[in-house]
């Protein structure tokens, strides 16, 4: 038997009486479970994965997993106020940062709100974490050199505007003071600095603000936070912050460099939240998605054509090896994204022989066209050099009997790496490396004992830019080595050479 019109009336009004009801229930869900800083809600047939979600008590949580019948969030927040049965809202916005140039000189949560106790950020403007690469065609050729002031960077593995290169090795070998020279050496250089402290403890993080700020650094520096005691949420979603804060500068045009310190505790984070989130786990239990974690993060880093701004981020990734094994998971995962990497070594550190950098593991698939001519014109056999001598080093020990080009090489090898070595915190001019690699490239070390190259090298910058600043003005500014000024520093650091023996006599 059919039913009757009042029937069906009666059936339509009782089914749009709901409806209100079904809307709601789409946009407002409620908790099952919550533990461990993950929770699992039923209802928000809407959620879009990343978005913001709101608990009670002003805690937020962001939408990691889209169930059929439930939504799996993690917490950004304290935990302890939620309980089953609770209600959660969705915000209906994907998780996103403030960004603008009020962020120079702060320091940062991932949320990108204030912990450095200066008073809220005034910035209207903000951007999505997450946002999909610069495509192909929008790109440039990687050809503007990003300087270090750093040597042994610069002269061999020079890294250029745009390009990702990763600074891999143990613990305590000096990852994090190259970081920071570099961000050191950008100042007047027009380049704005993003540094993201992922895991590591507060107490390190303001030593390098202190760092930053006493070498004037804060001034194009903003520093992004998830410390250690964060949860892992927070720190997850920190690297990606941070590179959307330099994605508003890039797309104004301007020079970026962005540092992640580091990503070995980026993907471990990343692994607590897969498994709190019941994902399967694969190789050393880090879910099947981890190299998509860093990819996703990295190809942002580019630089853009003149049709798109022309500006570039550069990124240092630093990765933490155990016992120097680059041949782990995460490591081979970074190492295959990046660009070349910067490998540091235990046993150089412990001699040492610092920045302790590996020139024979490192390498920069940019290559020289990062580098000005003048550069090129007088590190183009360093590596060469250095490889000769530590195979030469290491037959030397067993035998006593050695031959005059073996021991030339031998002492040439010993002096390239007196003027590599470098102290902390004091990042060096291209011009004074120039300087320094040229004395060395044309024999100008060869009558002294290896132990004087430093004081020799030292003193020889000191002269040069109290009496010849003309040379120094002309690299700057020529940007190459011309055939009137070789021979022109061939005199003046023949005449340096002459002076400094008589010093060391009469001393």
């Amino acid at each position: 038997m059919g039913l009757r019109p009042d029937e069906i009336s009666a059936l339509i009004k009782e089914q749009i009486k709901h409806y209100d009801d079904m809307i709601e229930q789409k946009d407002v869900g409620t908790v099952m479970t919550v533990g461990d800083g993950v929770c699992l809600i039923h209802g928000l047939d809407n959620a879009m994965l990343g978005e913001l979600l709101l608990f009670p008590n002003e805690v937020y949580g962001m939408v990691m997993n889209l169930d059929e019948d439930s939504v799996g969030a993690v917490l950004l927040g304290s935990e302890s106020t939620i309980k089953e049965g609770n209600e959660v809202k969705r915000t209906g916005k994907i998780i996103e940062v403030p960004v603008g140039d009020a962020l120079l000189g702060r320091v940062v949560n991932p949320l990108g709100q204030a912990i450095d106790g200066k008073g809220q950020i005034k910035t209207t403007k903000t951007r999505p974490i997450e946002r999909v690469a610069s495509g192909v065609m929008t790109r440039k050729k990687v050809d503007q050199p990003l300087q270090t002031g750093i040597t042994s960077i610069d002269a061999i593995i020079p890294i250029g505007r745009g390009q990702r290169e990763l600074i891999i090795g143990d613990r305590q070998t000096g990852k994090t003071a190259i970081a920071i020279d570099t961000i050191l050496n950008q100042k007047d250089q027009n380049i704005y600095c993003v540094y993201v402290a992922i895991g590591q403890k507060n107490s390190t993080v303001a030593q390098v603000v202190e760092k930053l700020r006493k070498g004037g650094a804060m001034d194009y520096t903003c520093v992004v936070s998830a410390g250690a005691s964060e949860l892992a949420p927070v720190q997850y979603i920190a690297p990606y912050a941070g590179c959307a804060i330099a994605e508003e500068w890039l797309e104004q045009g301007k020079d970026v460099l962005i540092v992640y310190d580091d990503l070995s505790k980026h993907a471990v984070a990343y692994r607590t939240v897969s498994l709190l989130l019941k994902r399967p786990p694969g190789r050393e239990a880090y879910p099947g998605d981890v190299f998509y974690l860093h990819s996703r993060l990295l190809e942002r880093a580019c630089r853009l054509n003149e049709e798109n701004g022309g500006g570039s981020i550069t990124a240092l990734p630093i990765i933490e090896t155990q016992a120097g094994d680059i041949s782990a998971y995460i490591p081979t995962n970074v190492i295959s994204i990046t660009d070349g990497q910067i490998f540091l070594q235990q046993e150089l550190f412990n001699s040492g022989f610092r920045p302790a950098v590996d020139t024979g593991l490192s390498v920069s698939r940019v290559g020289s066209s990062a580098q000005i001519k003048a550069m090129k014109q007088v590190s183009s056999s360093l590596k060469l050099e250095l490889a000769q001598y530590e195979e030469m080093q290491a037959f030397a020990q067993f035998g006593s009997d050695l031959d005059e080009a073996t021991k030339a090489t031998l002492d040439h090898g010993a002096k390239v790496r007196e003027v590599l070595k470098q102290a902390q915190y004091s990042p060096r001019e291209v011009s004074t490396q120039v300087i320094t690699l040229f004395a060395l490239k044309y024999g100008f070390t060869k009558p002294l004992q290896v132990e004087q190259v430093t004081a020799f090298m030292d003193g020889l910058i000191e002269h040069v830019s109290i009496n010849h600043h003309d040379i120094i003005d002309e690299i700057n500014e020529q940007k190459a080595i011309s055939d009137e000024l070789s021979k022109k520093m061939k005199d003046v650091i023949g005449a340096y050479v002459e002076q400094f023996e008589k010093t060391q006599a009469a001393g």
